[in-house]
């Protein structure tokens, strides 16, 4: 938060910066997730709610006062069902051959073919899916002179739907026959139907209402049972009419296996064509006037539209299904390189043939403390600087505070702590102030927020024996673990960052060293024109920045410091869209390490491609992920959905346990690992989605400074080395009392460097000067120069507030 004299400073550098925070994309998400959802609601209706079985009609059969007697007795042609019914017979010596359940890719075609050689029309009773499906087959039913009907959309029993549900049955099978083959029908079978008097009363409704929507019902006088597959001299035996009456035979050209049927039928016609029988249409056999139809303009177009929807629909299913096994798949592999990586990384820390950085490390460091309104903690975190078991100098650069921040400090008069007092201008800009004022070549950057213990100083510098080492990460851990969002941000600290680094580590690739705790060298960062603050994350441009110039960076998890987390999920979701938003900045600006070769090359073929897979395009999908997982649940076998997520979670815990153990953690806080999955990643993906968007649109996000809260505690005494924080076990052996241990000497008596001017300027790193990588980015005026300054200088006048974490 800013206070309102830095709310209405007169805009100077950033004065092109848009304030607007696009919401425009939170529709566009909302739309997306709607439209899939009620894609995928259609899909699983209408493709896994019902499954296309046989007609046979089974149970009793049920009252059956309500259907008229002429119908009972009648033909299995009944029209004008809800006022005055009558039925109509097939003439003698006339066979209709009627097909359910299809078209089918595989016996339509055969079925087609076998009629066509013997100069045969039937009659197809289609099942809208399959409508969807296989439009061309429609297409050609219809061309080869033969009758369409429909046989509802989901092969659903009508008798057992709600009104509403009939309608849309009917309707959206009519669309889909009027998209395919541009007509439309008015005859009906419905599922599970047989003869007239099988009829009962929830039949006659279901007919009655099919009347009133302006369908013919028919039935069947003779059924072929080709659904039981019993053989071909059976389905022939079905099929053959007893006598000269005219006959209705059902048949199926879809819903299983119709090799018997496509037999039975070649040997069917020329047998009863022999007997003097001929084959008709159902409309032709009963002498109906046209019920196949063009379809009109407006029907024509919404079926074109549902086929559409619907093969859309199933290859978003298809496609998610591929997403999910690779997304999988990839989770599963990360897990087990990080795992792997993370323990050889244990190995060349601690083990017999560990790694050796080479003599140790005793010289003086500074330590600089960027400060902005930090009066909550930063008595405790610069007493704990103090009490360092190494020669530390400590500045503190208070930018611009109006809690009394540096009147804090220096009213502790404690020895070696400098203050320098400067108008605010955000972080990287107190940065470099402290960089210019450091007397040594070890520099150590730690957030005014931050405890150390009393050897974090002294671990994280042993590295720079090796003269390759530019900078080092430490080991932050959260502090205020209450609650459930501190304990799942413990979580994400100790498993998901400390695991990432040790990979990071050992592939040469460090994207960042953290601003809670990294040492760099002060010569480094000098070649590179100190911390830049054309991103928002300083700490990140700045390491790969480091990497592309050839420095290693390395992890060093025995460096610990305890930091502050946001206790609130709206100062959570402030932090996490600043650093994401920040990272992708700062990955756009170093994408040329894609190419480079060398160090550079490392982290742009390792390190930015890692943080592309798992940080930005596996979070995109997530939501899909989500969607289609709950798709799963209600539509397809909600077991195996289950036990998948079951044994990703069982993962998650083998990664934190193992993670937990690296760090010397309890695992207590894994408890609310389940809880985690279900509502803190999804904030994190929500933060990532909000930041890509950002970032596309081409605005530029403000600084933010994260909310303090005060639960840092100085260590116990007065500036004693190795005290552990409150509510931490205590050390089995206590260290010696503070008075004990060495001195760090004053300021004053620290080897002084030459003045800053005296050492040639280093040339500018080329590379990062790109205007036209921030095409998408504004790009403040670059960091100019470095001012010496001393206790209390006021430097030249900055830029306004960017704000703090």
């Amino acid at each position: 938060m800013t206070d309102r004299r830095h709310r209405n400073a007169p805009a100077r550098r950033h004065g092109r910066t848009r304030r607007i925070t696009p919401r425009a994309h939170w529709l566009l998400l909302s739309v997306l997730v709607v439209t899939l959802s009620t894609a995928l609601l259609l899909q699983g209706y209408t493709h896994h709610m019902f499954k296309i079985t046989s007609d046979a009609v089974t149970g009793a059969r049920g009252r059956h006062e309500a259907v008229p007697g002429r119908v009972t007795h009648g033909g299995p042609v009944i029209a004008d069902a809800a006022t005055s019914a009558h039925t109509a017979r097939v003439k003698d010596r006339t066979l209709a051959l009627t097909f359910d359940d299809g078209p089918d890719p595989v016996w339509t075609p055969r079925i087609l073919d076998v009629l066509r050689r013997n100069h045969v029309h039937a009659t197809f009773f289609v099942v809208g899916t399959q409508v969807v499906a296989h439009p061309e087959l429609v297409r050609r039913i219809v061309a080869e002179g033969h009758q369409i009907g429909i046989h509802t959309f989901t092969h659903s029993d009508l008798a057992h739907l709600a009104p509403w549900q009939r309608s849309l049955e009917l309707r959206e099978t009519q669309l889909a026959v009027a998209g395919a083959a541009g007509v439309t029908t008015a005859l009906l079978r419905p599922p599970y139907s047989s003869e007239n008097d099988a009829l009962n009363d929830a039949d006659w409704s279901v007919l009655r209402q099919a009347d009133t929507a302006g369908y013919v019902t028919v039935l069947a006088t003779r059924d072929a049972e080709d659904w039981q597959r019993p053989g071909v001299h059976r389905v022939l035996a079905h099929a053959t009419p007893h006598g000269h009456a005219g006959q209705i035979v059902l048949m199926h050209d879809g819903g299983g296996d119709r090799s018997q049927t496509v037999a039975a039928l070649g040997a069917l016609i020329p047998r009863l064509k022999a007997q003097g029988f001929r084959f008709a249409t159902v409309g032709a056999s009963v002498g109906m006037a046209a019920p196949v139809r063009p379809a009109g303009p407006g029907d024509h177009l919404q079926g074109v539209a549902l086929i559409g929807l619907l093969q859309g629909g199933d290859w978003t299913v298809w496609m998610l299904g591929v997403l999910m096994y690779a997304a999988g798949a990839i989770s599963v592999l990360r897990a087990a390189v990080v795992l792997i990586a993370a323990r050889r990384h244990r190995r060349l820390r601690t083990g017999p043939r560990g790694r050796s950085w080479g003599p140790p490390v005793t010289e003086p460091v500074s330590v600089i403390v960027p400060a902005y309104n930090e009066s909550a903690g930063i008595e405790a975190a610069v007493r704990s600087l103090l009490a360092s078991d190494h020669p530390v100098e400590i500045i503190v650069v208070d930018d611009g505070s109006t809690d009394g921040t540096a009147d804090l400090v220096e009213s502790l008069h404690l020895p070696g702590v400098r203050v320098i007092r400067q108008q605010n201008a955000g972080k990287p800009a107190a940065l470099n102030t402290g960089l210019a004022a450091a007397a040594c070549e070890l520099v150590v950057m730690v957030d005014g927020d931050t405890v150390f213990e009393s050897d974090t100083v002294r671990t994280i510098v042993q590295p720079f024996a090796d003269p390759r080492v530019g900078a080092v990460s430490g080991n932050a851990k959260v502090v205020n673990r209450g609650g459930l969002l501190g304990r799942w941000q413990h979580i994400e600290y100790v498993v998901g960052f400390n695991l990432d680094r040790r990979l990071f580590d050992l592939a040469e690739c460090m994207p960042t060293v953290p601003g809670a705790v990294g040492a760099f060298r002060r010569r480094a960062l000098l070649a590179l024109g100190g911390v830049s603050d054309v991103t928002l994350a300083e700490d990140t441009d700045l390491t790969m920045a480091l990497c592309r110039a050839g420095w290693r960076v390395v992890y060093e998890e025995g460096a610990v410091a305890w930091t502050e987390a946001p206790a609130s999920l709206n100062a959570l979701w402030r932090q996490r869209y600043r650093w994401c938003y920040g990272t992708l900045q700062a990955m756009w600006k170093h994408r040329g390490a894609l190419v480079q070769r060398g160090a550079a090359g490392k982290l742009g073929r390792r390190g930015l491609v890692y943080l592309l897979l798992f940080q930005v395009l596996l979070p995109l999908l997530a939501p899909v992920v989500d969607i289609f997982a709950l798709y799963g649940l209600l539509f397809l076998d909600p077991v195996r959905i289950i036990g998948l997520w079951l044994a990703f979670l069982l993962l998650q815990l083998l990664m934190g346990r193992y993670a937990f153990h690296l760090d010397g953690e309890r695992p207590g806080p894994l408890w609310s690992l389940p809880l985690q999955q279900l509502v803190y990643r999804q904030l994190m993906y929500l933060v990532v989605i909000q930041s890509v968007f950002t970032a596309v649109s081409g605005s530029r996000l403000r600084w933010q400074r994260m909310e303090r809260y005060g639960s840092l505690r100085a260590p116990a005494g007065a500036e004693a080395p190795g005290h552990g924080l409150p509510g931490q076990d205590p050390a089995p052996v206590q260290p010696a009392p503070y008075e004990a241990l060495p001195q760090p000497a004053p300021y004053e008596a620290l080897p002084q460097p030459a003045p800053y001017e005296a050492p040639p300027q280093p040339a500018p790193y080329d590379p990062f000067h790109q205007p036209e990588v921030y095409a998408d980015f504004h790009r403040p005026a670059p960091y100019d120069r470095f001012h010496r300054a001393e206790p209390h200088d006021v430097p030249p006048q900055p830029p306004p507030h960017h704000g703090y974490r």
